[in-house]
Formats: structure tokens, sequence, C-alpha cells
């Protein structure tokens, strides 16, 4: 039987439903660069040949260390799902000789570089500067149109983005990314390849969007994603995900599968996620394609990445589609031919429609709740006001335990404030928006209150 090295990392699908379906198709050797979620650890351990732990290695041995285990255990591919371990598993995959995003890995996963390639061959995104320094930063202000907004460059969840209203907002801009960066690596969420990634940026012009122009009903962001894989260097595209709108600066709320956009405007959306992703050079790896709507039918590409979707996107593509992306993929990685769609499938190809919600102390203006609550997941689930055919649950490994408070939310540091996931499916897309944005609203007064506030009461 094939032999698979899943190195784990935080992000991505959660590890307790990948790894079931990659050892599925494999034998899996786990290698955990970070914990295990505790609720699941023991059932994901479960399906393993073998499971060790990376230790303390630093990030010039991470490829190494990476390497040295494929060696070990016979591997004939090595694979993540995390975005803080994809460039470190391509470059031991090229290493090993094995299938892998190949050496341009970094193109997808560094923004300077990334938007660098781009700029080259005239892919429409946001004008932007590299910054280094806190003076390089006041620099781009007098050289860009603010408001700008600044952020990580190997930053994931909408972490450290700080915006500038004026030049004068640079010096205490640059100062809280910072602190939100050395936290975010404190909590696990940091790229584990490039030593000093935390200390990397790029302040970009924020482009106008415009949803209204690209979707029939309410509640939809201004922004997609395009699903993808690259096969040899030959980018598939699988479908396109709609939003909810961030939450300020721009947080992401909520993933919705598929988006409700006409065919046409799928096109056009797919070419330009297909330019963007053939600009990079990567060879096999899943793709998630960030692109801004704006109006007139422009577009700008905001990022890609050498992986699929995180959170509970490939999840909801399985439910949606009956697609197995991270089966499929394992495959491919094995050197076989996996049958991918021929074309980016559409609202018309689903059989119904998915959606996963952060649930972040905000209000569906983004306003923050008045009032410190306590996490409940069974009061979620009991009482949410969801359409009599929609199903709500709770993502048990990416969500707090219950009786935990609800972190108060940080406009910088995104995700990281987030309390829990949660799942919906329902009949079409815009059940969903309805379902999701009606649950955001009542998420305040379906959680009991944190103690502080009885006792102000």
């Amino acid at each position: 039987m094939a032999k698979v090295l899943y190195v784990h990392a935080k992000g991505g699908p959660p590890v307790g439903y990948a790894l079931p379906r990659v050892a599925a198709r494999a034998e899996v050797h786990l290698l955990a660069l970070s914990e295990l979620p505790a609720g699941s650890a023991a059932r994901t351990r479960a399906w393993c040949a073998s499971a060790v732990a990376a230790g303390d290695a630093d990030t010039d041995d991470l490829v190494a260390s990476i390497t040295s285990r494929a060696r070990e255990v016979g591997a004939d591919a090595v694979v993540t799902f995390s975005e803080y371990a994809v460039v470190a598993v391509a470059e031991a995959a090229r290493r090993l000789g094995l299938r892998g995003a190949g050496p341009a890995a970094a193109l997808a996963r560094d923004k300077r570089l990334m938007r660098t390639a781009w700029e080259r061959r005239g892919i429409p995104q946001p004008r932007f500067r590299p910054v280094a320094t806190v003076d390089r930063l006041r620099n781009a202000t007098r050289e860009l149109e603010c408001p700008l907004l600044l952020k990580a460059a190997w930053s994931a969840g909408s972490t450290a983005h700080q915006i500038i209203a004026a030049p004068t907002d640079a010096p205490a801009a640059w100062a809280r990314s910072r602190e939100v960066m050395t936290e975010s690596a404190r909590l696990g969420y940091a790229e584990l390849h490039v030593a000093g990634a935390g200390e990397d940026f790029l302040v970009e012009e924020i482009v106008t969007g415009c949803a209204g122009e690209w979707f029939a009903g309410p509640g939809w962001g201004d922004y997609v994603s395009v699903e993808g894989v690259v096969t040899r260097g030959v980018f598939r595209p699988i479908c396109v995900s709609g939003r909810m709108p961030t939450v300020a600066p721009f947080t992401e709320r909520a993933g919705i599968t598929p988006a409700a956009v006409t065919g046409e405007a799928q096109d056009a959306i797919v070419a330009l996620a297909r330019r963007a992703v053939d600009a990079l050079g990567l060879e096999d790896c899943g793709t998630h394609t960030e692109i801004k709507l704006g109006a007139g039918g422009r577009m700008w590409v905001i990022e890609t990445a050498a992986r699929f979707g995180g959170a509970m996107t490939v999840p909801q593509i399985e439910e949606v589609f009956g697609l197995d992306l991270v089966g499929l993929f394992t495959e491919q990685l094995l050197g076989g031919t996996p049958d991918w769609p021929a074309r980016a499938l559409t609202p018309a190809d689903a059989r119904s429609a998915a959606g996963s919600l952060v649930v972040l102390a905000v209000d569906g203006a983004g306003a923050p709740w008045p009032s410190r609550h306590l996490w409940d997941s069974t009061a979620v689930i009991r009482s949410a006001p969801v359409g009599p055919h929609s199903r709500l649950s709770v993502v048990e490994e990416s969500s707090l335990p219950d009786g935990a408070p609800v972190p108060v939310y940080d406009p910088a540091a995104g995700a990281n404030t987030m309390a829990a996931l949660c799942l919906l499916s329902a009949d079409r897309p815009q059940t969903v928006v309805h379902d999701l944005s009606a649950l955001v609203d009542a998420l305040p007064d379906l959680l009991p209150l944190h103690a502080t506030e009885g006792a102000r009461a």
C-alpha cells in the first residue's frame, strides 16, 4: 500500500476531516508540527500507522526534519493542508523527488513576491508597496492613495491588518501590526519555514467593491474565492465560493458554497483566477484565489494560496458537489490521474448549499457586542433561527469548549479572536446567507452572559 507523510500544522480544513480521507487512499504517517486538537487527537492518531511530533526544530531544520521522516517511513507522498507549512512541505517534496507545489511555492505564500509576479504579468490588483520599516511605510503613504491597508506578507486569517487613513497613522499601524504578528506566532499561527517572516509587510490601496452588481440577493460580500487545483502545472478550477461582508477592517465572517453568481460572471471570475495562478508557476497543489468584485465588471486579485481553502471550504465542496478534494489530491500526489471536474462547477451543478460562520463578538454591522458572553454550542444549535430545512452544527475542533468566554473582537487580530466555527447546510446559497445573517443577529441572545456581566447587572 502507498505511504503518505501527513504534515499537520494549524489552519486548513479540520485534521479530523482531512486525515481520514488521506488514510482511505494510503497508509498515513503523521508528523505534527503543532498540537492536535484535544477533542479529536485520539481519533486522529487511530487513523495513522505512526505519529510523531516535530519537537522544537527551528526553521532551518524544518525541511530536513520533514525529509528525514519521509525517508524513515518510506513515504510516496508528503501532504499538508496548512498555510503555514506549505513552503516547507513543497521544498521537502522537491528534495525527495516527489510531487508537490514546486520551487515557486513561496510565490503563493509571500504576498510581496506574489504581487510582484502579478505586476509583471499585468494582472489587475490593488496598487501596493513592500515595506520593511516604518520609514518605508511612511514613504509608501506618500506614493499611494490613502486609505491604505497594511498587512503582513506571510499572515493568514486577516491577522495584523491595519487601515491607514492618513500618513500620520503609519507609526501606530506599524507598531500594532508587528505586535499582532508576535502574538500570532505565540498562538501557533505563523509561517513555519521562513525565519523572521513576522517582520515582512506590504501596504496596498483599498479598492471599492460592489456586491450588488454580482449577486441577485442581499447579504453577500463583495469578493469571492476560486477553489482549484494545479496538476502538473495546469490549473483546473473546481468552483467559486461566496462570502458574507467582512468585519472591519477585513476579517472574514463566512464562506458560502457555491457563490450565487451568473454563468457569465463566473466565467470571467475563473478566467482571472487562471491568469493569477498561471503567473506563479506552481506544479501540483490545491489553490485558493481571492478576487474583489467591483462596479462595471471590474475585478482585482487579492491573493492566491498553494493549498485548498481553509476553515470548512473543503467539507462544503464535498457536501454540495460530492467531490472529495482531499482524497483526489492524495491520489494525484501518489502519481494517479484523479477525475477532477472538466470545468468549474456552478450553482446548477450543486445538489445543495453550505456555509461556515466564524463566530466573532460583533453584530451584523460589525459593532462590538455590548456585553460579554460565554460560548455554548448546545444553546446555539437548539435555538438558532434557521430555516426548517436547514441543518446547523458546530465544528468542535475549531471552537472553544462550552463555558469558555467569547473573546472580545480585536480588529487587528482578526480570526485570532474567533470563538467558534459553525457549519450550515441548506437548499440553496441564498438560504445559507439568510440563515447565517439571522444567526449573527441572534447570537448575543442565545449565549449566556459572562459572570462579570451578571455581577454588573
